[in-house]
């Protein structure tokens, strides 16, 4: 029989399955970088990894994981889902090790005691994206607060993550910062992952927010919107590492979690992560963040 925990992981991946087939907003989402067959059938060997799903979308899991499962001999069942909904499965005891991108939850996730240990990892920085022709005219505002102000005056159509990822955390305080509360027709929240909000968003000829990396992957397979906004201070976006606290359940990997940290923060590991997008993109899609003075 599975043990509780995987029962609980199970719910959790059939919820998120039948959420992605609502018909409202038929997109398809990237597949699972990494298989999770091995937490489903409850294997000892298994790390359970909670992540964005902007890891996943860019590419960057497929990039670096296998070289952890080669070295360590150990799969790692990957659970791509927004921050907040990582950071619950880490909280509900059905994830090892966290991944994400939202420093104020991770903070308090820390400071209620459900993580044991948070190091910084890499850091990239969002964009705003919308169609060329920018019928709200938001190209060369001097903040992302006045973009989004320019869009809400236009009532030009605006694609919102709306899962309580980091992405969209990060939207929802530059609203607030420019004094918005987003409603009517133009704004439509998704409730989907990055890379689903961007083929919404080049569908509709919409702006959003993104991840820069996930944009810039997204372009290869066709995405025809273009960034208008980029380069602000309060565009940053840091990514964290968090061993869960195995005292939530007896079938925690917290040797393998420590493991996992110590590898993806390592010199050569991060020397990969500053490599990544470089050959395909000229640019680092990610900058590694764990060893800065």
């Amino acid at each position: 029989m599975l043990h509780k925990r995987m029962l609980s992981l199970l719910l959790v991946l059939l919820v998120g399955l039948l959420s992605a087939c609502q018909p409202v907003h038929p997109v398809a989402e990237a597949p699972a970088a990494t298989p999770t067959a091995a937490a489903a059938q409850g294997d000892d060997q298994a790390l359970i990894l909670a992540t964005t799903t902007s890891t996943q979308d860019s590419g960057l899991l497929d990039y670096l994981l296998p070289d952890f499962e080669k070295e360590f001999n150990v799969k790692i069942s990957v659970i791509a889902v927004g921050t907040g909904q990582a950071i619950k499965l880490g909280q509900d005891g059905n994830a090892d090790v966290l991944l994400v991108h939202a420093r104020a939850q991770e903070d308090a996730f820390m400071a209620a005691g459900h993580g044991v240990r948070r190091e910084d990892v890499m850091y990239n920085d969002f964009v705003i994206v919308g169609p060329k022709a920018d019928p709200a005219g938001i190209k060369g505002s001097a903040t992302a607060a006045d973009a989004f102000t320019k869009i809400q005056k236009a009532g030009a159509k605006f694609i919102s993550r709306g899962d309580n990822s980091g992405t969209n955390t990060k939207e929802l305080g530059i609203w607030k910062a420019a004094n918005i509360k987003p409603a009517g027709d133009w704004y439509i929240s998704a409730g989907q992952g990055m890379g689903a909000v961007l083929n919404m968003a080049n569908e509709q000829q919409a702006y959003t927010l993104s991840d820069r990396a996930t944009y810039l992957a997204r372009t290869k397979a066709g995405l025809e919107l273009v960034i208008l906004v980029e380069g602000q201070k309060d565009l940053l976006n840091p990514y964290g590492v968090i061993a869960v606290n195995p005292a939530k359940s007896p079938k925690f990997k917290a040797d393998l979690a420590n493991k996992f940290i110590d590898w993806i923060i390592s010199a050569p590991v991060q020397e990969k992560i500053g490599q990544f997008g470089v050959k395909d993109f000229g640019q680092q899609l990610f900058i590694p963040d764990a060893h800065k003075k």
